[in-house]
């Protein structure tokens, strides 16, 4: 009997996944949800968001939440927004919004080792386009909403939930339409969402990132033209060398750096994480005027420079008409991402001065969206960084400004402050996002789940 039940044990543990025996049902529902949100093609071409939307929908209803709190809002065919609500009995103060984006970026089979669009579980990952940007997110939302009513709990003010399309691009932003149109669904103190998360090393977890606010994006098509002509019989001001001579000048060229409230923070307390002399280093930024040995250093560092300036980078070339013929026409893509609280027409001032030719047009190719920084309040900072304390003893709490974009510029647009924060953590040396094979740790997953359920039952207790 004791050697049948070995067996048996034997064969469970080799037949089922990684730790699938250790689940509890909270996990169980997580990993549930989010495989179905992850086989759901949600991509602009040919996904369908409204689908997903009501995937969610589907599993609030079943759980308890009445219809009239669990709404899906399609603006626009296969791009379906779901808003839900958990009530408090006697709400204190304005409700906390939990905010994630259901559509993902487009992903070519060709181009994985494994199918996009099939949720795997391998090597204690969570494969699929999608794990890390941004169903990881909404699989956990969804899952702690459920728990939370079917435990009856009763927080102290409205929780929202809000699964959006076409973050990632398309003609339906969903956050867009939800402030536009129905505001009263989605109005709140402030609102979490995706942009920081934890940062791993060699499997060591390193800091709690909160992003509190984010680079402008703007880009900028300079075109050169001019006659042509034969190509046998050159001229000097050929425009694809005079665009070549331009683009060189702007990469060559530096923005001042700039610090704000959260730079500031980051770079503060983003130095313990380092061995002493780098930390040395990056603490003489914030000196008055900046240790130029620590420019130095923080600058040839891709992603320390990016969140100390203003940076533009040519992304995209354009030119000619025939390989025998003098080009009439060149030009290219310049994309800028600027400093909150810069004007973006001085930017554009800037390449003006820094091409200095007037034969080179600089043209802003769409209105910028700036957006304000959230502030570091207490109310928002202290329980995430208790709970980062609770959960990885030692790891530093570390505000950031994205670098890319995210939604939260929209809800900051209209007074609403964001803050991106998760748990889930991410090898800094690993970064899949957007791009092939796209995974999250299975661990980072259910310790996310865990920091997120007890980061929203804080904000709502008080």
């Amino acid at each position: 009997m004791k050697l049948n039940v070995l067996m048996l044990s034997l064969f469970l543990s080799v037949a089922q996944p990684v730790g699938a025996a250790e689940l509890t049902e909270h996990q169980q529902l997580a990993r549930e949800i989010f495989a179905e949100l992850i086989e759901i093609d949600t991509t602009d071409s040919q996904g369908d968001n409204t689908a997903a939307a009501k995937a969610v929908q589907r599993r609030l209803l079943a759980a308890g939440f009445p219809p009239e709190d669990v709404q899906v809002i399609v603006p626009a065919e296969r791009k379906g927004n779901l808003v839900a609500r958990l009530r408090s009995p006697a709400p204190s103060a304005k409700p906390v919004l939990l905010l994630a984006h259901l559509d993902v970026v487009e992903a070519d089979p060709a181009d994985w080792s494994i199918a996009p669009f099939e949720f795997l579980e391998r090597g204690g990952y969570f494969y699929g386009r999608g794990t890390s940007d941004d169903k990881a997110m909404a699989a956990i939302w969804t899952a702690n909403m459920i728990a939370m009513k079917q435990q009856g709990y009763q927080p102290k003010r409205d929780i929202i939930m809000a699964l959006t399309a076409d973050e990632e691009g398309g003609n339906a932003n969903g956050v867009v339409y939800l402030l536009e149109n129905h505001r009263e669904l989605v109005d709140a103190a402030f609102v979490l969402n995706e942009g920081g998360g934890g940062m791993m090393r060699d499997g060591e977890h390193l800091a709690n990132a909160v992003q509190a606010a984010e680079k402008v994006y703007q880009s900028y098509q300079l075109e050169v033209t001019n006659p042509g002509g034969h190509s046998s019989v050159p001229r000097a001001d050929n425009a694809i060398n005079t665009l070549a001579s331009a683009l060189l000048k702007i990469a060559a060229f530096e923005f001042p750096v700039e610090l704000n409230e959260v730079t500031r923070a980051y770079f503060r307390q983003g130095a313990a994480m380092l061995p002493p002399e780098q930390e040395r280093l990056m603490l003489g930024l914030l000196e008055t005027p900046p240790d130029p040995q620590s420019l130095a250093f923080l600058s040839a560092v891709p992603a320390y420079n990016a969140r100390m300036r203003t940076t533009c980078v040519a992304t995209q070339l354009s030119a000619g008409h025939a390989e025998n013929a003098l080009p009439q026409r060149a030009q290219a893509t310049v994309n800028c991402r600027i400093l909150p609280g810069v004007d973006p027409a001085t930017v554009e001032k800037t390449l003006n001065e820094v091409v200095a030719d007037s034969t080179v047009s600089i043209t802003p190719i769409a209105e910028p969206k700036p957006s304000p920084p959230s502030a570091l309040t207490e109310e928002v900072m202290a329980p995430i960084a208790e709970i980062t304390e609770q959960m990885w003893p030692g790891v530093v709490v570390i505000p950031t400004m994205s670098t890319g974009a995210t939604d939260g510029l929209y809800f900051r647009n209209v007074g609403i402050p964001v803050y991106g924060v998760s748990g889930l953590f991410g090898d800094l040396d690993d970064v899949r996002a957007h791009g092939r094979d796209e995974r999250i740790s299975v661990a980072s997953f259910y310790d996310g789940l865990e920091f997120l359920d007890l980061l929203v039952r804080s904000y709502s207790s008080q």
